[in-house]
């Protein structure tokens, strides 16, 4: 069963000009997602229209069966959806730990040790505490990358949504970062990722590709590279 669906959506930024068209997608739990197409298809337009950022032009988003445009959506961004943006959006001047714990105190939800929580998220995607005790500023790359997904995690949202996340890293981290992605795909989350990495595309269970506004967009499933979640 789908947990977001798009249906005939489109998108355009000054009314005439489409950005996207006719978006007919689904898109499950358990499952890890990617949307491909070339550059300035409108993948990232997609990915803010799913993650609540922007509101389609036409056609309709539901998210569990309801209007997405009727819903609280800085609720939905605080509490269903974790994002992992292209350029991080950590807070340089904090720690990795405090990035982690701050979007904990922001999702609002019961969680008495936010610091223990935080460490054990950074843990999970291979960062000690002594890397989690450090400010950003002095992370590389990849591990600021990790803290981006840690944080995206750290409130056990049903959806992530992850925007280019292995771009201008190395082979060895970028695999790294499929691997944390797909696990949590594993563990019954619904994973979208927008990504131009064949490689990437290669593990996801299902491949949505953005065409030109005049053409139609497709999706097509993958070749499935782990498990599905165990249903009770």
């Amino acid at each position: 069963m789908s947990l977001i669906s798009l249906h005939a959506v489109g998108y355009s930024y000054d009314g005439v000009s489409a950005v996207l068209r006719d978006l007919d997608w689904s898109f499950e739990p358990g499952c890890f997602h990617a949307i491909v197409g070339r550059s300035g298809a409108g993948k990232t337009t997609a990915l803010s229209l799913l993650a609540g950022l922007a509101t389609p032009t036409s056609g309709k988003i539901e998210f569990d069966g309801r209007d997405l445009a009727r819903l609280d959506r800085y609720r939905y961004r605080r509490r269903d959806v974790g994002v992992v943006f292209q350029s991080f959006n950590l807070l340089p001047h904090l720690t990795a730990r405090e990035n982690v714990e701050l979007t904990l105190r922001a999702s609002g939800k019961p969680i008495r040790d936010k610091r223990r929580v935080a460490l054990d998220r950074l843990a999970g995607v291979g960062l000690s505490q002594e890397l989690a005790d450090r400010r950003v500023l002095k992370l590389s790359g990849g591990e600021q990358q990790r803290v981006a997904i840690a944080r995206a995690l750290a409130f056990d949202p049903r959806v992530i949504l992850a925007d280019e996340p292995t771009g201008n890293l190395d082979l060895t981290t970028q695999e790294d970062i499929i691997d944390l992605l797909t696990a949590s795909a594993r563990e019954g989350k619904c994973v979208i990722v927008v990504t131009h990495s064949p490689e990437v595309a290669q593990c996801a269970d299902q491949v949505h590709k953005l065409q030109a506004p005049h053409l139609k967009s497709t999706s097509r499933r993958g070749k499935r590279k782990h498990p599905a979640p165990a249903t009770p």
